[in-house]
Protein backbone atom coordinates (compact mmCIF):
# COMPACT_ATOMS: atom_id res chain seq x y z
CA UNK A 1 0.00 0.00 0.00
CA UNK A 2 0.88 3.66 -0.35
CA UNK A 3 0.03 5.47 2.88
CA UNK A 4 -0.04 9.21 3.52
CA UNK A 5 -0.49 10.11 7.18
CA UNK A 6 -1.12 13.63 8.47
CA UNK A 7 1.18 14.97 5.75
CA UNK A 8 1.92 18.72 5.86
CA UNK A 9 4.39 20.58 3.63
CA UNK A 10 4.98 24.32 3.62
CA UNK A 11 6.97 26.59 1.34
CA UNK A 12 7.43 29.74 3.37
CA UNK A 13 3.94 30.98 4.15
CA UNK A 14 2.34 28.77 1.51
CA UNK A 15 0.83 25.49 2.73
CA UNK A 16 1.13 23.08 -0.21
CA UNK A 17 -0.16 20.00 1.61
CA UNK A 18 -2.30 20.41 4.70
CA UNK A 19 -2.73 17.52 7.16
CA UNK A 20 -3.43 15.07 4.33
CA UNK A 21 -4.27 11.43 5.09
CA UNK A 22 -5.24 8.66 2.67
CA UNK A 23 -4.37 5.08 1.72
CA UNK A 24 -3.97 3.69 -1.79
CA UNK A 25 -4.90 0.02 -1.65
CA UNK A 26 -3.88 -2.85 -3.93
CA UNK A 27 -6.17 -4.40 -6.48
CA UNK A 28 -7.79 -1.22 -7.83
CA UNK A 29 -6.74 1.69 -10.03
CA UNK A 30 -6.92 4.84 -7.89
CA UNK A 31 -7.21 8.27 -9.50
CA UNK A 32 -5.57 11.22 -7.75
CA UNK A 33 -7.52 14.37 -8.59
CA UNK A 34 -7.34 18.05 -7.79
CA UNK A 35 -7.15 21.46 -9.48
CA UNK A 36 -3.80 22.93 -10.51
CA UNK A 37 -1.88 23.81 -7.36
CA UNK A 38 -3.90 21.42 -5.18
CA UNK A 39 -0.76 19.58 -3.99
CA UNK A 40 -0.93 16.36 -6.03
CA UNK A 41 2.61 16.45 -7.41
CA UNK A 42 4.01 17.65 -4.08
CA UNK A 43 2.35 14.70 -2.34
CA UNK A 44 3.78 12.27 -4.90
CA UNK A 45 7.25 13.77 -4.44
CA UNK A 46 6.87 13.29 -0.69
CA UNK A 47 6.04 9.60 -1.25
CA UNK A 48 9.35 9.28 -3.14
CA UNK A 49 11.29 11.11 -0.43
CA UNK A 50 11.97 14.11 -2.69
CA UNK A 51 10.20 16.46 -0.28
CA UNK A 52 10.77 16.56 3.47
CA UNK A 53 7.44 17.09 5.24
CA UNK A 54 7.00 19.59 8.03
CA UNK A 55 4.77 17.03 9.69
CA UNK A 56 3.46 13.54 9.03
CA UNK A 57 4.84 10.85 6.74
CA UNK A 58 4.39 9.03 3.44
CA UNK A 59 5.07 5.28 3.34
CA UNK A 60 5.36 2.55 0.74
CA UNK A 61 4.67 -0.95 2.00
CA UNK A 62 4.96 0.44 5.53
CA UNK A 63 8.41 2.01 5.02
CA UNK A 64 9.89 5.28 3.84
CA UNK A 65 10.84 5.03 0.17
CA UNK A 66 14.45 6.09 0.88
CA UNK A 67 14.89 3.13 3.21
CA UNK A 68 14.04 0.56 0.52
CA UNK A 69 17.11 -1.39 -0.67
CA UNK A 70 15.79 -1.86 -4.23
CA UNK A 71 13.21 0.95 -4.41
CA UNK A 72 12.06 0.55 -8.02
CA UNK A 73 11.28 -3.10 -7.34
CA UNK A 74 8.73 -1.93 -4.76
CA UNK A 75 7.34 1.28 -6.29
CA UNK A 76 7.71 2.33 -9.91
CA UNK A 77 7.08 6.02 -10.46
CA UNK A 78 6.80 8.62 -13.22
CA UNK A 79 6.73 12.27 -12.18
CA UNK A 80 8.16 14.12 -15.20
CA UNK A 81 8.54 12.45 -18.57
CA UNK A 82 10.90 15.20 -19.70
CA UNK A 83 13.40 14.70 -16.86
CA UNK A 84 15.74 12.52 -18.93
CA UNK A 85 19.11 13.05 -20.64
CA UNK A 86 18.27 13.90 -24.24
CA UNK A 87 21.63 12.63 -25.50
CA UNK A 88 21.07 9.07 -24.28
CA UNK A 89 19.17 6.43 -26.18
CA UNK A 90 16.05 4.88 -24.70
CA UNK A 91 17.89 1.59 -24.23
CA UNK A 92 20.84 3.25 -22.48
CA UNK A 93 18.53 5.19 -20.17
CA UNK A 94 16.77 2.03 -19.04
CA UNK A 95 20.01 0.06 -18.88
CA UNK A 96 21.65 2.30 -16.26
CA UNK A 97 18.48 2.22 -14.17
CA UNK A 98 18.46 -1.55 -14.40
CA UNK A 99 22.11 -1.99 -13.47
CA UNK A 100 21.87 0.35 -10.49
CA UNK A 101 19.01 -1.75 -9.12
CA UNK A 102 20.34 -5.20 -9.89
CA UNK A 103 17.99 -5.82 -12.80
CA UNK A 104 19.09 -7.85 -15.84
CA UNK A 105 19.22 -6.65 -19.44
CA UNK A 106 16.38 -8.99 -20.34
CA UNK A 107 13.98 -6.86 -18.35
CA UNK A 108 15.09 -3.76 -20.30
CA UNK A 109 14.18 -5.48 -23.56
CA UNK A 110 10.86 -6.60 -22.10
CA UNK A 111 9.67 -3.14 -21.03
CA UNK A 112 10.82 -1.60 -24.33
CA UNK A 113 8.62 -4.11 -26.10
CA UNK A 114 5.75 -3.65 -23.63
CA UNK A 115 5.77 0.14 -24.04
CA UNK A 116 5.95 0.03 -27.83
CA UNK A 117 9.46 1.50 -27.98
CA UNK A 118 11.42 -1.54 -29.16
CA UNK A 119 11.63 -0.12 -32.69
CA UNK A 120 13.15 3.17 -31.49
CA UNK A 121 15.21 1.84 -28.57
CA UNK A 122 18.48 3.09 -30.03
CA UNK A 123 17.27 6.58 -30.93
CA UNK A 124 18.34 9.51 -28.77
CA UNK A 125 15.64 10.62 -26.35
CA UNK A 126 16.05 14.24 -27.44
CA UNK A 127 14.39 13.31 -30.75
CA UNK A 128 11.35 11.79 -29.04
CA UNK A 129 7.88 13.37 -29.04
CA UNK A 130 6.15 14.00 -25.70
CA UNK A 131 4.10 10.84 -26.16
CA UNK A 132 7.23 8.74 -26.76
CA UNK A 133 8.85 10.24 -23.65
CA UNK A 134 5.75 9.33 -21.67
CA UNK A 135 6.04 5.75 -22.90
CA UNK A 136 9.71 5.72 -21.88
CA UNK A 137 8.83 7.06 -18.43
CA UNK A 138 6.19 4.36 -18.02
CA UNK A 139 8.70 1.74 -19.18
CA UNK A 140 11.14 2.97 -16.50
CA UNK A 141 8.39 2.75 -13.86
CA UNK A 142 7.69 -0.84 -14.92
CA UNK A 143 11.38 -1.82 -15.03
CA UNK A 144 11.52 -3.33 -11.54
CA UNK A 145 8.24 -5.24 -12.00
CA UNK A 146 7.03 -3.35 -8.91
CA UNK A 147 4.18 -4.17 -6.57
CA UNK A 148 3.03 -0.54 -6.75
CA UNK A 149 2.94 2.06 -9.52
CA UNK A 150 2.57 5.84 -9.17
CA UNK A 151 2.19 8.01 -12.29
CA UNK A 152 1.77 11.79 -12.46
CA UNK A 153 -0.15 12.91 -15.58
CA UNK A 154 0.98 9.93 -17.70
CA UNK A 155 -1.68 10.55 -20.36
CA UNK A 156 -0.25 13.90 -21.49
CA UNK A 157 0.96 13.61 -25.05
CA UNK A 158 -0.26 10.06 -25.63
CA UNK A 159 -2.22 9.40 -28.81
CA UNK A 160 -5.53 7.46 -28.68
CA UNK A 161 -3.73 4.13 -29.11
CA UNK A 162 -1.35 5.02 -26.29
CA UNK A 163 -4.18 6.05 -23.99
CA UNK A 164 -5.99 2.80 -24.68
CA UNK A 165 -2.79 0.80 -24.11
CA UNK A 166 -2.12 2.51 -20.77
CA UNK A 167 -5.72 2.05 -19.63
CA UNK A 168 -5.55 -1.68 -20.30
CA UNK A 169 -2.11 -1.96 -18.70
CA UNK A 170 -3.12 -0.24 -15.46
CA UNK A 171 -6.31 -2.23 -15.11
CA UNK A 172 -4.37 -5.43 -15.79
CA UNK A 173 -1.77 -4.59 -13.13
CA UNK A 174 -4.48 -3.80 -10.60
CA UNK A 175 -6.15 -7.10 -11.51
CA UNK A 176 -2.92 -8.84 -10.48
CA UNK A 177 -3.28 -7.30 -7.02
CA UNK A 178 -0.85 -4.41 -7.48
CA UNK A 179 -1.30 -0.88 -6.17
CA UNK A 180 -1.88 1.74 -8.89
CA UNK A 181 -2.09 5.50 -8.31
CA UNK A 182 -2.29 7.99 -11.17
CA UNK A 183 -3.12 11.65 -11.46
CA UNK A 184 -4.72 13.16 -14.54
CA UNK A 185 -6.87 16.09 -15.63
CA UNK A 186 -8.52 13.95 -18.33
CA UNK A 187 -11.69 13.18 -16.40
CA UNK A 188 -13.40 11.16 -19.11
CA UNK A 189 -10.41 8.84 -19.32
CA UNK A 190 -10.12 8.51 -15.55
CA UNK A 191 -13.80 7.57 -15.42
CA UNK A 192 -12.96 4.63 -17.71
CA UNK A 193 -9.76 3.66 -15.90
CA UNK A 194 -10.03 4.36 -12.17
CA UNK A 195 -12.29 2.45 -9.80
CA UNK A 196 -11.46 4.64 -6.81
CA UNK A 197 -10.66 8.35 -6.54
CA UNK A 198 -8.87 10.56 -4.03
CA UNK A 199 -9.69 14.24 -4.51
CA UNK A 200 -7.75 17.06 -2.86
CA UNK A 201 -8.12 20.83 -2.92
CA UNK A 202 -5.70 23.38 -1.49
CA UNK A 203 -3.69 20.49 -0.04
CA UNK A 204 -6.59 19.01 1.93
CA UNK A 205 -8.62 15.86 1.38
CA UNK A 206 -11.95 16.52 -0.31
CA UNK A 207 -13.12 12.99 -1.16
CA UNK A 208 -11.88 9.41 -0.86
CA UNK A 209 -14.43 7.11 -2.46
CA UNK A 210 -15.26 4.89 -5.41
CA UNK A 211 -15.57 6.56 -8.80
CA UNK A 212 -19.17 5.40 -9.09
CA UNK A 213 -20.12 6.77 -5.67
CA UNK A 214 -18.51 10.14 -6.35
CA UNK A 215 -20.44 10.70 -9.58
CA UNK A 216 -23.63 9.22 -8.10
CA UNK A 217 -23.51 11.67 -5.19
CA UNK A 218 -24.41 14.49 -7.58
CA UNK A 219 -27.54 14.69 -9.68
CA UNK A 220 -26.86 14.61 -13.38
CA UNK A 221 -29.55 15.43 -15.91
CA UNK A 222 -32.73 13.92 -17.23
CA UNK A 223 -32.98 13.19 -20.94
CA UNK A 224 -36.40 14.26 -22.23
CA UNK A 225 -37.62 13.57 -25.75
CA UNK A 226 -40.78 15.34 -26.88
CA UNK A 227 -42.54 16.29 -30.13
CA UNK A 228 -42.80 19.85 -28.76
CA UNK A 229 -39.33 20.77 -27.44
CA UNK A 230 -39.67 24.50 -28.03
CA UNK A 231 -43.03 24.67 -26.31
CA UNK A 232 -41.76 22.71 -23.32
CA UNK A 233 -38.69 24.94 -23.18
CA UNK A 234 -40.96 27.99 -23.01
CA UNK A 235 -42.92 26.42 -20.18
CA UNK A 236 -39.73 25.68 -18.28
CA UNK A 237 -38.49 29.23 -18.76
CA UNK A 238 -41.82 30.54 -17.51
CA UNK A 239 -41.25 28.54 -14.33
CA UNK A 240 -37.80 30.02 -13.74
CA UNK A 241 -35.63 27.53 -15.61
CA UNK A 242 -32.53 28.39 -17.62
CA UNK A 243 -32.84 26.77 -21.04
CA UNK A 244 -29.80 26.58 -23.34
CA UNK A 245 -30.01 25.27 -26.89
CA UNK A 246 -27.53 22.47 -27.57
CA UNK A 247 -26.41 20.25 -30.43
CA UNK A 248 -28.96 18.13 -32.28
CA UNK A 249 -31.85 20.27 -31.03
CA UNK A 250 -30.99 19.36 -27.41
CA UNK A 251 -31.78 21.92 -24.74
CA UNK A 252 -30.04 22.19 -21.38
CA UNK A 253 -32.48 23.14 -18.63
CA UNK A 254 -31.30 24.34 -15.23
CA UNK A 255 -32.66 25.78 -11.99
CA UNK A 256 -36.17 24.38 -12.27
CA UNK A 257 -38.09 22.55 -9.57
CA UNK A 258 -39.22 19.32 -11.22
CA UNK A 259 -42.58 19.38 -9.45
CA UNK A 260 -43.54 22.25 -11.77
CA UNK A 261 -43.04 20.29 -15.00
CA UNK A 262 -45.96 17.88 -15.00
CA UNK A 263 -49.10 19.76 -14.11
CA UNK A 264 -50.82 20.60 -17.43
CA UNK A 265 -53.32 18.50 -19.51
CA UNK A 266 -51.92 16.61 -22.47
CA UNK A 267 -52.67 18.32 -25.79
CA UNK A 268 -51.08 18.67 -29.18
CA UNK A 269 -49.58 15.16 -29.22
CA UNK A 270 -48.89 14.98 -32.94
CA UNK A 271 -45.55 16.17 -34.26
CA UNK A 272 -43.36 15.35 -37.21
CA UNK A 273 -40.12 15.26 -35.20
CA UNK A 274 -39.01 14.33 -31.71
CA UNK A 275 -36.71 16.85 -30.02
CA UNK A 276 -34.40 16.27 -27.06
CA UNK A 277 -34.03 18.23 -23.84
CA UNK A 278 -31.35 17.86 -21.19
CA UNK A 279 -32.92 18.88 -17.88
CA UNK A 280 -30.79 19.52 -14.82
CA UNK A 281 -31.62 19.94 -11.14
CA UNK A 282 -34.99 18.24 -11.59
CA UNK A 283 -36.14 14.71 -10.93
CA UNK A 284 -37.80 12.70 -13.67
CA UNK A 285 -41.11 12.64 -11.80
CA UNK A 286 -41.13 16.43 -11.50
CA UNK A 287 -40.42 16.83 -15.19
CA UNK A 288 -43.25 14.48 -16.09
CA UNK A 289 -45.70 16.36 -13.88
CA UNK A 290 -44.85 19.74 -15.40
CA UNK A 291 -45.04 18.36 -18.95
CA UNK A 292 -48.48 16.94 -18.18
CA UNK A 293 -49.68 20.31 -16.90
CA UNK A 294 -48.38 21.98 -20.07
CA UNK A 295 -50.11 19.45 -22.32
CA UNK A 296 -46.79 18.36 -23.81
CA UNK A 297 -46.37 14.72 -24.78
CA UNK A 298 -43.17 12.92 -23.77
CA UNK A 299 -41.51 10.17 -25.79
CA UNK A 300 -38.70 9.55 -23.29
CA UNK A 301 -37.83 10.51 -19.73
CA UNK A 302 -34.46 9.04 -18.65
CA UNK A 303 -32.46 10.10 -15.55
CA UNK A 304 -28.71 10.23 -16.20
CA UNK A 305 -26.03 10.41 -13.50
CA UNK A 306 -23.47 13.17 -13.25
CA UNK A 307 -20.18 12.54 -15.00
CA UNK A 308 -16.93 12.31 -13.05
CA UNK A 309 -15.96 15.69 -14.52
CA UNK A 310 -19.16 17.32 -13.27
CA UNK A 311 -18.74 15.80 -9.81
CA UNK A 312 -15.12 16.95 -9.68
CA UNK A 313 -16.01 20.51 -10.69
CA UNK A 314 -18.70 20.74 -8.03
CA UNK A 315 -16.45 19.30 -5.34
CA UNK A 316 -13.46 21.50 -6.08
CA UNK A 317 -15.15 24.71 -7.17
CA UNK A 318 -14.08 26.49 -3.99
CA UNK A 319 -10.52 25.12 -4.21
CA UNK A 320 -9.57 26.39 -7.65
CA UNK A 321 -6.79 28.99 -7.62
CA UNK A 322 -6.84 29.75 -11.34
CA UNK A 323 -10.20 30.73 -12.80
CA UNK A 324 -10.94 31.90 -16.32
CA UNK A 325 -13.13 34.96 -16.76
CA UNK A 326 -16.37 34.75 -18.76
CA UNK A 327 -15.92 35.81 -22.37
CA UNK A 328 -18.16 38.83 -21.83
CA UNK A 329 -15.82 40.09 -19.09
CA UNK A 330 -12.72 39.99 -21.32
CA UNK A 331 -13.25 43.03 -23.50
Amino acid sequence: MIEVRDLTLRYGRTVAVDDLTFTVRPGVVTGFLGPNGAGKSTTMRAVLGLEVPDRGEALVDGRAYASLRRPIRTLGALLDAGAVHGGRTARAHLAWLARSNGIGAGRVAAVLEQSGLAGVADRRIGTFSLGMKQRLGIAAALLGDPAALMLDEPLNGLDPEGIRWLRGLLRSLAGEGRTVLLSSHLMNELALTAEHVIVIGRGRLVADTSTESLAGHFQGDVLVRTPSPERLADVLRAHGATVVAGDDAALSVRDLAASDIGALPVRDLAASEIGALSVRDLTASEIGALALSAGVALAELTPRGASLEEAFMRLTGDSTDYRTAPREAVR
